[in-house]
């Protein structure tokens, strides 16, 4: 039995320039990190610069690794607009394939944080009938992102006309 999902269609990827928005969101995020349990610890422990530089060393080499393995998940990322939906997917060692079929689009939305912004990138953002169906494709120029919105409302414009 195969362990992958075979599509006929060519898998479209996300932006290369979307690996630094990764990179610059894993560093921003262990050095907030760092700073917060350095400044506990150098409270908490009486000044005990062992336990601190322990911890604060613990925490880059885990930002370090976090930022490396931002190269991989970046190469994962990809869609497909197949004929009755959307397929996403992402993932190394946890892989998810999202399947959207279009009738079922309620909300397709556009965001941007201040770092995908710095780089003009968008990610959209699906809305569907199901609970669980937290799909977002990051990484779009935004060209893209707004060109594969309408496309996706329109043809779930059409596909709920049929109901």
């Amino acid at each position: 039995m195969s362990d992958r999902i075979e599509i006929a269609a060519e898998w479209e990827r996300v932006e290369p320039r979307y690996l630094w928005v990764q990179l610059i969101s894993t560093i921003i995020g262990g050095v907030v990190l760092m700073a917060i349990v350095g400044v506990i610890l150098f409270f908490a422990t009486s000044q005990n610069w062992l336990a601190i530089g322990l911890s604060v060393g613990g925490i880059f080499v885990l930002t370090l690794i976090n930022a490396i393995f931002s190269f991989f998940r970046t190469r994962t990322l990809g869609y497909v607009q197949r004929q009755d939906d959307f397929m996403m997917r992402q993932g190394m060692m946890f892989r998810r394939f999202v399947a959207v079929p279009y009738g079922r689009l309620q909300i397709v939305d556009i965001e941007q944080g201040p770092i995908e912004r710095m780089f003009g990138l968008k990610k959209l953002k699906f809305v569907t009938a199901a609970a669980t169906s937290g799909v977002v494709l990051p990484g779009l120029s935004a060209a893209r992102a707004e060109s594969l919105r309408d496309e996706l409302v329109a043809s779930a414009e059409t596909r709920r006309a049929g109901l």
